[in-house]
């Protein structure tokens, strides 16, 4: 069943990543009536955003809401835009700046850990780095229950040689390449669990957070860079990233995560548009002492 709705659905896919862009985002416009009209977690996405700004009104909340929809559609066919896209044009539509201090890194010899939350387009960051710096990325992923589409993101996700590592291979992989220079980038910013969880205060709610990120940069003593993502105007981003900490062994417990955190909270305040707010973030409570 799975190969036959992959077979049925890629074709239109397929189909899709072959438009210009100015046609993509016709498309865009028309798919985010369909979604509205859905009610694609709608209940989800106003929570999640009334929790988050108490102190906007109705009309403030439902206004992101609305742009946050319309980002939404453009993220997703861009994504799969992604699929036929020239080095070229990832390079024009991805813009990397002040880069220089990574080169110096990585003459040095030394690998990092990028750590980045779902804000901006994260996978054309992806391609964006490998095309624009000298470290081997290596993207770690959750697989895809549907066999078929995770070999297409696979796919995608590879062009250009950027390399990926399932989640539960981050730690194998990342001792078997120490002898590399490379950048291994998490999306960090997804529901922990809340047994080995940190837990911190997230745009005003409680939220556990994922420390496998931290604990790799402390065990390997890897820089930690994060990537700030700004979206100038439709179908364009440029990305600056910013050292976190430069000696993690020198930290305290958690002090990464929590610095990771807050970067991210002051990104999402800032514009809330560009952030997964249908994601079910805040689906943990904290046990109470």
């Amino acid at each position: 069943m799975r190969a036959l709705i992959f077979w049925i659905v890629y074709p239109f896919i397929y189909l899709l990543t072959l438009l210009p862009f100015g046609a993509l985002y016709f498309v865009s416009d028309i798919l985010y009536h369909l979604l509205k009209l859905s009610g694609y977690r709608k209940e989800v996405v106003l929570k999640n955003l009334k929790n988050s700004f108490p102190d906007k009104n109705d009309k403030e909340i439902a206004s992101i809401s609305d742009a946050y929809y319309r980002y939404l559609c453009d993220l997703i066919l861009e994504t799969l835009k992604t699929l036929n896209m020239s080095a070229k044009e990832s390079k024009a539509r991805c813009i990397f700046h002040n880069t220089e201090w990574l080169d110096k890194l990585y003459s040095e010899g030394k690998s990092i850990i990028i750590v980045m939350g779902h804000y901006g387009n994260w996978e054309w960051a992806g391609p964006g780095f490998t095309l624009n710096t000298k470290h081997q990325l290596n993207v770690i992923y959750r697989p895809l229950s549907n066999t078929y589409f995770d070999k297409m993101m696979r796919r995608m996700r590879t062009r250009f040689g950027t390399q990926i590592t399932p989640v539960n291979l981050t730690l194998r992989n990342m001792v078997a390449d120490r002898k590399q220079v490379t950048a291994t980038a998490f999306i960090a910013d997804q529901t922990a669990s809340p047994a080995n969880a940190y837990w911190t205060t997230f745009l005003h709610q409680d939220t556990p957070v994922f420390t496998g990120p931290e604990k790799l940069a402390v065990k390997f003593d890897y820089p930690v860079v994060y990537m700030n993502i700004l979206r100038p105007r439709r179908g364009y981003y440029e990305v600056f990233p910013e050292l976190l900490f430069s000696v993690p062994q020198e930290t305290k417990e958690n002090e990464i995560s929590e610095v990771f955190m807050k970067r991210l909270e002051r990104q999402i305040v800032s514009d809330p548009t560009f952030w997964l707010w249908s994601h079910r973030r805040w689906k943990h409570r904290r046990e109470q002492a």
